[in-house]
């Protein structure tokens, strides 16, 4: 219980902090001063997260964006009335988006956007955030096995008590009740990103909430789920969102040139592409839904 209670306790400091929608959080006053010429102070926390997120948008440009929240509110995804955006209205919150004019200063713990109308939205990376923190308080409190699930993100601390690895499953993105594949593991965390999270239907048309940055259009790239596992939660929740922006192609080409963590893509033809780092631990689930699988090599 000192565990689980010292878990939320991470949890709910961190949501208060990065929360957009709260405007006494600190990325809230951060985007209320944009284009005032002022620094705001930040945690040191929040200062590590707005500068890992601007690394990942350098790593992979226009597939990451953290400053696209004026494109989030013109599909109207913040405040959940949502419609296809006005070309005119897309535009001028396009031109608000880059992460390039986001300044952050680590040392002093302070962080300012150039202009006027932009905004940070930490969205793609705030769960996994969480979830590190929350791991390394339920770590400090003595807990050596557990398993916490925020929604689309998995985190397992060791095994389970009986010594065998957690069993995680990945759920189907066109029937989540079912799921694709479960994979053993420990110590590791599995962030999940697809269309089928949050999405509506505008003239027959369904449009999700996984905005491609160089478009203002919902990323159509082939992908309908990313799910990855890696021992740092913060970069399994960015890399979830950012790669399925990607495609399957770049995706794959950016696992093989790092080595800190492994994926499962999920094409819209039903094809898993499974990285071999998870060959031993994978178990596929998706044959009787038609799916098929292949492991991905370096």
């Amino acid at each position: 219980p000192q565990a689980v209670a010292a878990a939320r306790e991470a949890v709910e400091r961190l949501d208060g902090l990065l929360s957009r929608t709260d405007s006494d959080s600190q990325i809230a006053r951060l985007n209320t001063a944009a284009g005032d010429g002022a620094a705001v102070a930040v945690d040191p926390d929040v200062a590590e997260l707005l500068a890992f997120s601007q690394e990942i948008a350098r790593q992979l440009p226009g597939d990451f964006d953290i400053t696209i929240a004026p494109v989030m509110d013109a599909w109207g995804f913040t405040t959940e009335e949502r419609h296809v955006p006005a070309p005119d209205a897309l535009a001028a919150a396009m031109a608000l988006v880059d992460s390039e004019e986001l300044s952050v200063d680590t040392e002093a713990s302070a962080a300012s956007l150039a202009r006027a109308g932009m905004e940070v939205d930490l969205g793609a990376v705030a769960k996994g955030f969480a979830a590190r923190e929350a791991e390394a308080a339920i770590r400090d409190a003595g807990g050596t096995s557990a398993m916490l699930d925020l929604g689309g993100n998995v985190t397992v601390i060791g095994a389970k008590e009986d010594g065998s690895p957690w069993r995680v499953a990945v759920k189907d993105p066109r029937d989540t009740g079912s799921y694709l594949c479960v994979l053993a593991l420990t110590d590791v965390t599995l962030s999940t990103s697809g269309g089928y999270e949050r999405y509506f239907e505008e003239d027959g048309v369904r449009y999700h909430h996984i905005i491609d940055p160089r478009t203002g259009y919902p990323a159509e790239n082939g992908l309908i789920s990313v799910t990855i596992i890696s021992a740092d939660g913060t970069l399994a929740d960015a890399l979830s969102t950012a790669l399925f922006v990607a495609g399957p192609e770049e995706a794959l080409d950016f696992w093989r040139s790092r080595d800190d963590f492994e994926l499962v893509l999920c094409t819209g033809q039903g094809e898993l592409l499974v990285t071999e780092g998870l060959e031993d631990v994978f178990t596929f689930a998706g044959a009787d839904r038609g799916y098929t699988y292949e492991i991905a090599r370096r």
